[in-house]
């Protein structure tokens, strides 16, 4: 199992238990590839949060989190492991999904709410896939540099010229996976580093490195064996 990186927050129950990780858990964004101990649960439901989104839900900063998994409950205490139990207690995956539609809708009216600065700046790089500058982002939420960096970091979990590279790279392998559902289109890494604002091809392969353990050859490769579950 290899998890790429990423800036979203996976939250995972497992519906049967592993030896490996809390029972239910959640784990930070990572700023580079990580390789979790173990296998898989058999069974487990994962979501996969916006960092804002997860800032209300969980409700501590999520610079705190890391790649290491979090036991829910530790973190939220009954309310966690109780969600976590009716999970698995339920009969259906549609009572599970609504289960969930109702943890999540009550965090998210309950939780603390980011800071309005903080949303803009995000919202500003998703936006621009990464290419907007972080000075003018802060000039724009009329912040300094420095306290956007510390903000962002409490309430997103990197900073943001780190969750630039990243967004920017997963908007590369967004255009991958578009190609391949179009009728597996060859490839052409020049033109994809030009699209997605990479200085040259050799940054490109950089960031591959970095964010996925390989290059962008091995990456489409082995795309079925590299996951995004955290379980």
């Amino acid at each position: 199992m290899v998890l790429p990186a990423t800036v979203s927050v996976p939250l995972v129950v497992k519906l049967e238990d592993s030896a490996y990780r809390p029972p239910q858990f959640v784990m930070g964004g990572n700023d580079a590839v990580v390789v979790p101990d173990g296998v898989c649960a058999p069974s487990y439901v994962q979501l996969r949060l916006a960092p804002l989104a997860a800032f209300t839900v969980l409700g501590v900063p999520i610079r705190h989190l890391h790649a290491d998994a979090v036991d829910l409950a530790d973190l939220l205490g009954p309310t966690g492991r109780r969600v976590a139990d009716q999970l698995r207690e339920a009969g259906t995956w549609s009572e599970r999904f609504a289960l969930l539609d109702d943890f999540l809708l009550r965090r998210l009216s309950e939780g603390p709410r980011p800071a309005r600065e903080v949303g803009r700046a995000w919202h500003r790089l998703v936006s621009t896939d990464g290419a907007a500058p972080i000075g003018s982002i802060a000039r724009e939420v009329g912040w300094s540099h420095k306290h956007l960096i510390s903000r962002f970091r409490e309430q997103i979990g990197v900073t943001p010229k780190t969750a630039a590279s990243i967004v920017r790279f997963e908007a590369v392998l967004r255009r991958i996976e578009l190609g391949s559902s179009e009728g597996g289109r060859k490839v052409h890494w020049g033109d994809l580093a030009a699209m997605g604002g990479y200085f040259d091809q050799a940054h490109l392969i950089r960031d591959f490195r970095r964010f996925t353990g390989g290059t962008p050859r091995q990456f489409v490769a082995l795309a079925s064996g590299t996951e995004r579950a955290a379980c």
